[in-house]
């Protein structure tokens, strides 16, 4: 098992998949669009986002939830492709984690500037589920810190295709993305998309 601060970064493991991951996102942003949710501060976030699998992660001005439906479009978020959920079950297996199996997948689109400030994923029913975050296209600096938001962080280049699981006694630990740079990748553009898949339910 991981160990308790541990964050497991496995290089290049979703990169074969990546066209067809490429295209399972564009389907699902045919269905939801990817849009800038606005925080309970007031301002939109400058990650674009959007959501598949049984439930969606959402943000407004009076807090952070999950949802079954998009509320823009009051239908049921698209379904997970099979794919997303295999490629999260096998990394997390590789990461001391078996049996898992998200029920959701926020999808987040950084273009250059866009930033995730440091947070906890705690939104979920059970922390004993780990997070899987695949990355795709330009590569971007994830921060990794601590129980604490004001424990000291690290800076870890993520790539094309690579993947981090985390969990156990991490599992709240502090993290985020430093503002992306420019830059222009043969499979996404000017763009580098996140899958976070989670067991939310």
């Amino acid at each position: 098992m991981p160990g308790s601060n541990e964050l497991v970064a496995l290089a290049g493991f979703a990169a074969p998949e990546a066209p067809a991951l490429s295209a399972d996102i564009e389907r699902v942003a045919a269905a939801a669009a990817f849009r800038h949710m606005v925080v309970p501060g007031g301002h939109a976030m400058s990650v674009a986002m959007t959501n598949c699998g049984a439930l969606g992660w959402v943000t407004r001005r009076t807090g952070y939830r999950y949802t079954a439906t998009d509320p823009e479009t009051g239908k049921a978020w698209p379904a997970m492709p099979a794919r997303f959920a295999e490629l999260a079950a096998r990394a997390a297996a590789a990461a001391g984690f078996g049996g898992f199996a998200p029920d959701a997948c926020l999808i987040n689109r950084y273009e250059p500037g866009a930033r995730m400030g440091l947070h906890q994923d705690r939104d979920e029913a059970d922390f004993r589920q780990p997070i899987v975050s695949v990355s795709l296209g330009l590569p971007a600096t994830f921060l990794w810190g601590g129980p604490r938001p004001r424990d000291p962080v690290r800076r870890i280049r993520l790539g094309h295709g690579d993947v981090v699981v985390w969990g156990g006694a991490s599992r709240l630990f502090f993290h985020g993305v430093a503002p992306l740079a420019r830059g222009e990748h043969p499979l996404t553009g000017a763009f580098r998309f996140n899958l976070t898949l989670r067991m939310a339910g």
